[in-house]
């Protein structure tokens, strides 16, 4: 997936086409600890994609933090710091597909909710009884998760990940073992 990033204040990215009073508006996509709070999380999907293109069969858990990020998962704190170098350097050379991944909590909750709103609209019509309504809720539910993966998927380009990178530096990247959990914590900082 690619998108046009940067885009300018009361400009839609895709399309470039002006917004009528965008001008004037602040986008809160664009504060401070918004934005880097979406940074480090299209850095995170970026260097789990880098881990598993190395490693097919590692079982990796990601989870983005004010400063930085967190890998769960049995791999060595080399690799980790190898593949987020990569991921950045990849970044910021414009390869933003990294920032997207099909397996993001982004997805899974985008999932939940449609479904949720699906079922819930179809139950809120009356019909004669509740199992009657059954079939079109399994329907709806259905439908609803089928279209939440494109959609989960385009949630995360425009709003939850920022492929825009530039100023971002690896800290340090600690690794802890919590019983039988090993965990990198990837600490990030801005020029």
């Amino acid at each position: 997936m690619s998108c046009l990033y940067p885009h300018a204040p009361g400009l839609l990215p895709r399309t470039g086409k002006k917004v009528k009073g965008a001008e004037t508006t602040m986008n809160i996509l664009e504060l401070p600890f918004i934005a880097a709070i979406r940074q480090n999380h299209a850095l995170e999907h970026a260097t789990i994609h880098v881990l598993t293109q190395r490693n097919p069969y590692l079982h990796l858990v990601g989870r983005t933090t004010p400063r930085g990020f967190l890998i769960y998962g049995d791999v060595e704190t080399e690799l980790v710091a190898e593949a987020a170098s990569e991921a950045l350097a990849r970044l910021q050379a414009g390869e933003t597909g990294l920032a997207v991944h099909p397996r993001c909590g982004t997805n899974i909750a985008t999932a939940g909710v449609l479904a949720g709103l699906s079922a819930f609209a179809v139950a809120s019509v009356r019909s004669k009884s509740r199992l009657a309504r059954l079939p079109q809720i399994l329907l709806a539910t259905t439908v609803a998760i089928i279209v939440a993966q494109p959609l989960g998927l385009i949630l995360q380009e425009y709003l939850t990940t920022s492929p825009r990178v530039e100023g971002v530096r690896i800290e340090k990247i600690i690794r802890q073992q919590l019983g039988k959990i090993v965990m990198h914590r990837v600490e990030l900082g801005r020029e």
